[in-house]
């Protein structure tokens, strides 16, 4: 089994075709073929399936393309750190929950670097997707909250999935509305108040459990709710009908605009709090682009490294 093996079936993996995969990889296409025939071969698995329509993972194909990405992955990181990244493009991808200020750290990660030599990529989409993109090295950094209701949840797929979540800081809720509606002005906002107003959830698609949903207090018996899938569209629907949703309170005006604000949200107790926090693989070494980011995210949260322990 040799590096240059496992770079093939990321390859065929993502493209679906000996053919497209032989191209992108400049090889010839029987070349590719048998390369990946011999490593079947070697390691005793069938990792693709092939039909006219083009190749797709077998169940053992799938496995083995999750341990492939972080192999890969990680000698990508280890030449940039010891070899200079020579002949390599460097890449860099977070997931994220629908959060500005991960957008924010983002954009001033990316402005340290000639964006023509390197490979950016964020992602704000579902809990489920986040873990997985991690998991399979799509992204190097998940961003994603937890709290005493879906911590054991959560903790349970981190474990199965060979990650580890790294806390960042805790906040209360939030009630994050547009500066025009009825309770803008309010100073704390209970959840009797917010009867009369849809509340604005994000779309959690096949995974819709409880324990994966970005928002705070998911189990409340809520009598008017809207599901979105962006952080634009939500925004839209907070002014277009007096919607609102929980959050961190922690916002970044200058991507969402000034039209909008986070009132405390009075729960009757102090127990409704989030643990926001990233996700790594365990034992990774991370990217030079990675551990800017991170010193962009905990700048902007005012954050030491005094305060960040990982969870073993």
């Amino acid at each position: 089994m040799t590096l240059q093996q496992l770079k093939y079936t990321i390859v065929i993996s993502e493209t679906g075709s000996m053919n497209k995969a032989a191209a992108q990889l400049y090889v010839s296409q029987p070349s590719l073929t048998s390369s990946i025939q011999e490593l079947e071969k070697e390691i005793g698995i069938k990792i693709f399936n092939r039909s006219g329509r083009g190749v797709t993972l077998t169940n053992d194909g799938a496995e083995f393309i999750q341990y492939a990405r972080q192999v890969c992955g990680q000698f990508d990181v280890l030449a940039e750190k010891y070899m200079g990244g020579v002949n390599i493009k460097k890449k860099f991808g977070v997931s994220t929950q629908h959060y500005s200020f991960a957008v924010k750290a983002f954009v001033e990660m990316v402005k340290k670097f000639d964006m023509a030599k390197y490979e950016f990529a964020i992602r704000e989409t579902k809990t489920a997707e986040i873990i997985s993109d991690v998991a399979n090295m799509r992204s190097e950094l998940g961003i994603i909250y937890r709290n005493d209701f879906n911590r054991k949840s959560i903790t349970k797929m981190l474990s199965a999935n060979g990650l580890v979540f790294h806390p960042l800081t805790v906040c209360g809720a939030y009630v994050y509305l547009w500066n025009g509606h009825p309770l803008a002005n309010e100073k704390s906002i209970t959840f009797e108040q917010l009867i009369d107003y849809p509340c604005l959830s994000f779309e959690q698609g096949d995974h819709s459990t409880f324990y994966l949903a970005e928002e705070i207090l998911s189990t409340n018996e809520y009598q008017r709710i809207i599901k979105a899938n962006d952080r634009a569209t939500m925004l839209n629907l907070m002014i277009g009908l007096n919607g609102y949703t929980l959050c961190s309170g922690i916002i970044c005006e200058e991507l969402n605009g000034s039209d909008y604000k986070a009132v405390p949200f009075d729960s009757g107790s102090d127990e409704e709090t989030m643990e926001i926090g990233y996700i790594t693989l365990k034992n990774v070494i991370l990217s030079r682009m990675a551990e800017i980011y991170l010193d962009e995210l905990k700048n902007y949260l005012g954050i030491s490294d005094e305060l960040i322990s990982a969870d073993k």
